[in-house]
């Protein structure tokens, strides 16, 4: 397990992060989400070692980070940081040596992912003739070269297309699969439910939650879905009921008891049609965005 602990970093008078603690635990795709400069990018950075944290501590399995501790990290910048006019397989080749690879075991490996990703034949291209997308593809390769034990990723999904999406989904698998902690940001908030199975999300330098997917689900209070033969306005003066939402004829709203939940449908039915009456389970997304507000 990765684990923070009271991280706290400023640049000039500006705090970035205010006691940042939360936990990677090893074996789940960890996703680590907030608006642009919530401080997930330096947050990563910390944790590689390539920004001083002013205070607190990062460790794995217990033991205190340093500069030993941290060879067998797979690391994937937001910013590309390979080499446009090289071959992809020339530099692949490279910095799985820099990691200790031998060359036959570096060109092998390198060819694997590249099969994965769909670009074996492309492993003599120059990066520069690449898309944007499959250049992406070639840096995730990079981080993943020599097998790490720990996988921390700014944005892998930024401009990959479905297939490439399902293609990388699969690798993060088969690494949490093995038991290794693997944190990565990501925008696309769609990806959250059908990917993760732990969420971190932080605001302002500050880590609003971090918990599994499940207890984040589980800890949100039962909503219902309504749809009615007329406007739903009426629910908003109703005792024990609390609307998220309403648009005309539906609604999306919490109840703070079962027994307010049966009254208000029978109220519901009363005033006419009931198209629908169900109980709505919210995505992550939809917890990001309430627990953000």
């Amino acid at each position: 397990m990765l684990e923070l602990q009271n991280v706290s970093r400023s640049f000039s008078e500006r705090l970035v992060l205010d006691d940042v603690s939360f936990t990677v635990p090893g074996g789940a795709l960890t996703g680590f989400v907030g608006a642009n400069g919530a401080g997930k990018t330096t947050t990563m950075r910390i944790i590689m070692g390539l920004l001083a944290a002013n205070s607190g501590k990062i460790s794995l399995n217990g033991v205190e980070l340093s500069s030993d501790t941290r060879p067998n990290f797979g690391y994937m910048p937001e910013e590309r940081g390979l080499y446009p006019k090289q071959p992809v397989i020339d530099q692949l080749i490279y910095l799985g040596q820099l990691h200790g690879l031998s060359r036959s075991t570096a060109r092998s490996r390198a060819m694997e992912l590249l099969s994965r990703f769909g670009l074996e034949s492309r492993f003599k291209a120059k990066l520069e003739s690449l898309s944007l997308g499959n250049q992406q593809r070639v840096q995730v390769a990079a981080s993943l070269l020599h097998e790490p034990d720990v996988l921390i990723l700014d944005e892998p999904f930024s401009g990959l297309d479905p297939i490439a999406v399902d293609a990388m989904s699969s690798i993060l698998r088969d690494y949490a699969s093995r038991g290794v902690p693997v944190l990565f940001s990501s925008h696309q908030l769609d990806l959250l439910d059908v990917l993760v199975d732990h969420l971190v999300i932080i605001q302002d330098g500050k880590i609003l939650a971090n918990s599994s997917a499940d207890d984040l689900r589980a800890s949100q209070a039962s909503r219902h879905r309504m749809s009615l033969g007329s406007d739903t306005g009426w629910l908003r003066s109703e005792p024990g009921v609390t609307v998220i939402d309403i648009s005309g004829p539906d609604a999306l709203v919490n109840f703070d008891s079962e027994a307010t939940a049966q009254l208000v449908l029978s109220k519901a039915m009363e005033r006419g049609t009931v198209n629908e009456f169900s109980i709505h389970r919210p995505s992550l997304a939809d917890i990001y965005r309430e627990i953000i507000r």
